[in-house]
């Protein structure tokens, strides 16, 4: 089932390298969908507002999406979560911190990517595993995030997407972080605006339409 959402900030970053291992294509498409959605939306090198954010334009992947708000230096808390998020949680998730869903020794370096999100600002794309215990099988996941600003034009909310494959099993579910792709926004390419043009053969110049006086007739009938 899906859940609607409406509408209602000097540290190291470590290692960033290219994600290559984790190829699930269902796990890809909402990621995609939503950055493309997110693309659309920038202007320059300007993040877009949260109040751009339209539900229907995710309607496919609503269910992965969630929006978070900076607290703090690295802390941001979920402002809204689709039912996937909380599956793997087991519980609503809204109102807990970002690192809720990492492992102990996995929230530090969560936090610095958080940081470089809402800083530089950037988007980060985070390939995630979930070891295997009891009652749990190992699961691997996907998480972008996406900066964006917020009404007073400050970047402190991020439009966001994860998605697990594999049986959720005993909740909660707690990731360690595996690789990590992080973009500044400068360096992403803004869609070209499309111009409509007119079809060849179609298009009339307008012309200003008169009629003369001389186009009228007086019609007179003389029933007797």
């Amino acid at each position: 089932m899906k859940t609607f959402f409406g509408i209602g900030s000097g540290s190291e970053f470590g290692k960033i390298v290219a994600m290559d291992r984790f190829d699930s294509g269902r796990s890809l498409s909402p990621i995609r969908q939503a950055e493309a959605y997110w693309t659309a939306l920038l202007s320059g090198d300007s993040v877009p507002m949260r109040s751009q954010i339209d539900p229907r334009g995710l309607e496919n992947v609503l269910e992965y999406t969630f929006i978070l708000e900076r607290i703090a230096p690295g802390l941001a808390r979920f402002r809204l979560a689709g039912s996937h998020l909380n599956a793997l949680a087991g519980m609503e998730v809204r109102g807990m911190p970002l690192t809720a869903f990492f492992q102990p020794d996995a929230r530090a370096q969560t936090k610095d990517v958080l940081e470089q999100v809402f800083a530089s600002p950037a988007v980060a794309e985070l390939s995630l595993n979930s070891g295997g215990t009891l009652g749990c099988t190992r699961m691997q996941a996907r998480m972008i995030l996406l900066p964006l600003k917020s009404d007073l034009g400050d970047v402190s909310r991020i439009l966001g997407v994860m998605i697990a494959d594999g049986a959720i099993g005993k909740t909660p579910r707690r990731f360690t972080l595996t690789d990590t792709r992080i973009k500044p926004v400068s360096e992403i390419q803004v869609p070209a605006p499309t111009l409509r043009r007119p079809v060849e053969g179609f298009a009339e110049e307008q012309r200003e339409f008169k009629r003369s006086a001389s186009h009228l007739h007086l019609v007179v009938s003389r029933d007797d």
